[in-house]
């Protein structure tokens, strides 16, 4: 009897290895058939990205309402997108009529250049009609050709490339080439340029990030594993996890359902693979640690698969709330972010809790090398570094929470002094490309604002009380009205252009059209506009760069509460406790703001920013307090689970002993991942990946390392208050 007991008993131990074993290879061949479909889009997404400020605004925005009456004025002036062309030596017609005419024969001339990517003529990306001529400064050292590029047709693609970097790369090598020897320096700027700068550095997401990505979370699961075989699995199973977000992403993008621009898809890459990783280390120290305990590497899998489920779809659960409370931002861009980061996260989630099980599983314990974990031996994690740690935290928990709190306290003083008011176009590179260096170099011998006017719609009766009232304004350099065309002269005449009754003003700037300086003047432009008539309307570049300020500043004080809000229910469902979820929630905004304040002393005086985007506080915001309060759930989930078997007290030392080398590492990921989006030249990127970074690294190191604990450490029970685990069991 009992050999036929042991054999059924081994009978049913191999039906289910074998049936193990079935579901991981039909898994991981599913997984390798995403791959294959989802590999060629990774070169197609920058196709879909939009990059224009004025198509993330709400359509109540001024600047947008202005714009559906200023279309009417130029059958394409929708479409316009003003480039400098700036000569700056000895170029006056005065002085030097040889060079003046050599540079009017040089725009004259320039439509008929032909494009070698497309084999097109330029004037094909040109507005039809509009006049190509110099335009001397008055000082005489330099001189302008406004070229007024059709931006749809620039902004398509020439064989899977945007057109208008390759446009403008084009005719800055055309004016190296004719002018370049004859002592005149030349530049290609203003929003053709900047934007053609933009698309370049958004060119190199595809490439250079994510690269620079996989070789840095490469290295650190080499050194955290000491595996020359492990690292390879969670870094294969986080880049099937991209490839299938980012074809998600790609079609839904392409079908218009979501907006996708540049900055969003690099988010999506660094948030895709270092929360895939991030998955991966738990999932993989739970089932090391259930090696010790089980014979059988399938057993060992299904009870590490039981302790980590509830914590990591609890974690990624609460960065997609996050993410998708963007949803009521006023900016179609931030509106993007929502459902892109949260495909991001819902897929690193799948791939962790299915790919990555089965490759594990398959591979057996040898892939742990030369480490591997053998049943019944000693787990090397209760007796370590973070053992130390624990017995620290054990034996001192109030000084810890005390001078771990004060030190948090202290950073976010700091807080108040971060600039986030907004950024110029030009300094929101961090290097110094052409269209920068020309912007500078126009203000020196224009107007800064000439060529990007910003744009007044009035009614033709208040002409003259418009143009008064207006050039009183500080920064306004000049004021005309818009007047028709002879299209027999191809030159402007001296007739207003008036139609349904309303006449077009451009307002030139003293100061360059995309500063901080510039925006601020767009309020008072609306002021002195609107005390003659207050139906006109105040639009063009400049002012759209305003509105998209205004409503990342409304989208601020809107979402920033619900998000906490949401993350508070979460915790308060997965922890059975108010006051835990209530005490976790404050270390993180304590440790938020701790990182803002460090962001400012930072931004300012080591990296010599100019301040930041006015959306950076929300970003931040969403990653450091979503992607924050993951450690805490990891390290309180576990020891919720310990305290139900040892107690309160003893089940946090034990907890944080255990979970602190994962997390840590967890955490050192995620951070790493972050951080490379500095090697990006875009400003905005480079301070949201710091901060992250620089926010995980505090959370993991000080908030889940020490203050949490030694407060868990202090309070006992009372911290699952009201559930039934603070009235029952050990303290």
């Amino acid at each position: 009897m009992a050999n036929q007991s042991n054999s059924a008993t081994l009978a049913r131990q191999t039906g289910r290895v074998r049936k193990g074993l079935w579901i991981s290879i039909i898994v991981i061949i599913g997984w390798l058939s995403i791959g294959g479909i989802s590999g060629p889009v990774f070169s197609k997404i920058s196709n879909v990205q939009e990059n224009d400020n004025s198509a993330f605004l709400p359509q109540s925005a001024e600047s947008t309402l202005a714009s559906k009456i200023t279309v009417k004025f130029s059958e394409q002036s929708s479409d316009l997108l003003p480039t400098l062309l700036l000569a700056i030596g000895d170029v006056s017609p005065q002085s030097n009529p040889e060079a003046f005419a050599k540079l009017n024969a040089y725009a004259a001339s320039l439509g008929e250049k032909v494009l070698p990517a497309s084999k097109k003529a330029l004037r094909e990306y040109f507005i039809p009609g509009a006049p190509l001529q110099a335009i001397p400064s008055q000082d005489g050292k330099a001189a302008l050709i406004n070229v007024q590029l059709n931006s749809k047709i620039a902004g398509e693609n020439i064989e899977d490339e945007p057109a208008l970097p390759l446009i403008i790369e084009f005719i800055r090598a055309d004016l190296e080439k004719n002018f370049g020897s004859s002592s005149i320096e030349t530049h290609v700027t203003g929003p053709g340029g900047i934007f053609a700068d933009l698309f370049g550095a958004f060119g190199s997401i595809d490439t250079q990030l994510l690269k620079t990505t996989l070789i840095v979370v490469a290295l650190i699961l080499i050194v955290v594993y000491r595996s020359p075989f492990l690292w390879i699995i969670p870094l294969f199973t986080a880049a099937l996890a991209l490839a299938f977000a980012t074809m998600i992403v790609y079609y839904l993008a392409k079908a218009n359902v979501i907006d996708l621009n540049g900055q969003t898809q690099g988010i999506l890459d660094v948030l895709v693979l270092g929360a895939a990783t991030d998955y991966a280390l738990l999932l993989i120290s739970r089932y090391r640690e259930e090696l010790h305990l089980h014979h059988s590497r399938f057993t060992a899998m299904r009870v590490a698969l039981r302790g980590v489920v509830e914590p990591i779809v609890a974690s990624g659960s609460t960065v997609i709330a996050g993410l998708m409370v963007l949803l009521l931002s006023d900016l179609s861009s931030n509106r993007g972010l929502g459902p892109v980061g949260s495909i991001g996260i819902a897929c690193a989630m799948f791939a962790a809790l299915t790919l990555l099980p089965s490759l594990l599983v398959l591979c057996g314990r040898w892939i742990f090398w030369p480490k591997k974990p053998r049943f019944d031996s000693e787990d090397e994690k209760l007796s370590g570094l973070w053992a130390k740690v624990g017995d620290l935290v054990d034996r001192k928990p109030k000084p810890i929470w005390i001078s771990t709190a004060l030190l948090l306290v202290i950073f976010a003083g700091f807080s108040f002094t971060l600039k986030s008011d907004g950024l110029a176009q030009t300094d929101a590179f961090t290097t110094r490309p052409d269209s920068v260096i020309g912007l500078e170099k126009l203000g020196e011998h224009f107007p800064s604002g000439e060529g990007t006017p910003v744009e007044i719609v009035i009614k033709e009766s208040d002409l003259q009380p418009s143009i008064a009232a207006i050039s009183k304004v500080a920064n306004v350099a000049s004021v005309v009205p818009v007047t028709n065309f002879d299209r027999a002269t191809m030159q402007p005449t001296k007739e207003v252009k008036v139609v349904d009754g309303n006449v077009l003003l451009y307002a030139i700037l003293e100061v360059p059209a995309d500063s901080t300086e510039a925006k601020n003047t767009i309020p008072l432009i609306r002021e002195a506009a609107k005390s003659v008539n207050k139906t006109s309307l105040v639009g063009g570049q400049t002012a759209i760069g305003y509105d998209v300020d205004q409503s990342s500043r409304r989208d601020n004080r809107v979402i920033i509460p619900i998000v906490l809000l949401l993350i508070a229910l979460i915790l308060g469902l997965l922890l059975r406790s108010i006051f835990a979820a209530g005490l976790l929630l404050v270390t993180v905004v304590l440790s938020f703001f701790a990182t803002l304040g460090v962001c400012a002393l930072v931004f300012e005086h080591i990296f010599g920013f100019k301040g930041t985007d006015a959306s950076f506080p929300l970003f931040a915001f969403v990653f450091l307090v979503a992607l924050g309060i993951d450690y805490n759930i990891f390290l309180m989930t576990r020891v919720r689970e310990e305290a139900q078997k040892i107690g309160t007290k003893a089940g946090v030392i034990k907890g944080l002993t255990v979970t602190g080398g994962v997390i840590t590492s967890a955490g050192i990921v995620l951070a790493a991942t972050f951080g490379v989006l500095g090697i990006l030249p875009l400003v905005f990127l480079a301070e949201l990946g710091f901060a992250v970074a620089f926010g995980v690294l505090l959370d993991t190191i000080v908030v889940r390392s020490l203050l949490v604990p030694a407060l868990v450490r202090i309070l006992g029970k009372k911290i699952w208050w009201p559930s039934n685990l603070s009235k029952q069991g050990l303290d």
